[in-house]
């Protein structure tokens, strides 16, 4: 009997120092944050012209490229071009291509170069709404839940309405 209240009262003080030393924990849906300021749906509007833009200059090109080897191919058999200067301009819509796939890698460079510029701010405003929701309530830690990194959570914990308030949201 006195090792079963030993063991008791053992369990007891490691709860109860456990508890002493337990810090706030609260969670936050980034996604949901990022759907729900404006400024986003803005960005990702100008990111997508952006991208339309780039994508439409580059159909452009190819239809160029591909009108003038179609020009060739209709010249060499109608006889009225050498195989010299076949060459010559066959080489020439080898650069173009070259050109065309440099603009395609440029293209996509550009994008996330935009994108970054764009959204970057706006991360950076709702880390520092977090992290002042954090030193004004006392939270140790707070978990993005967006990522499925939680296995369990009190529903009070979540901090998400918090932020939204500071982001006027």
């Amino acid at each position: 009997m006195n090792k079963y209240i030993l063991s008791i009262i053992t369990c007891f003080i490691l709860f109860a120092t456990t508890n002493s030393f337990a810090q706030k924990v609260g969670y936050v849906d980034t996604q949901s944050l990022i759907q729900a300021i404006p400024e986003v749906k803005e960005a990702n509007t100008n990111i997508e012209t952006y991208k339309a833009q780039l994508q439409k200059k580059g159909q452009e090109m190819v239809k160029a490229l591909q009108a003038k080897y179609q020009d060739l191919e209709r010249r060499q058999a109608q006889g009225d071009i050498s195989p010299k200067q076949l060459e010559a301009e066959a080489s020439k819509l080898k650069e173009e291509e070259a050109t065309l796939a440099q603009f395609e890698q440029t293209s996509s460079e550009k994008i996330l170069k935009k994108s970054e510029t764009l959204l970057k701010p706006l991360r950076d405003k709702i880390q520092q709404a977090i992290d002042d929701v954090a030193s004004e309530n006392g939270f140790a830690y707070i978990i993005d839940s967006s990522f499925g990194v939680i296995l369990y959570a009190d529903p009070s914990a979540d901090v998400g309405t918090l932020v939204k308030a500071k982001l006027g949201l």
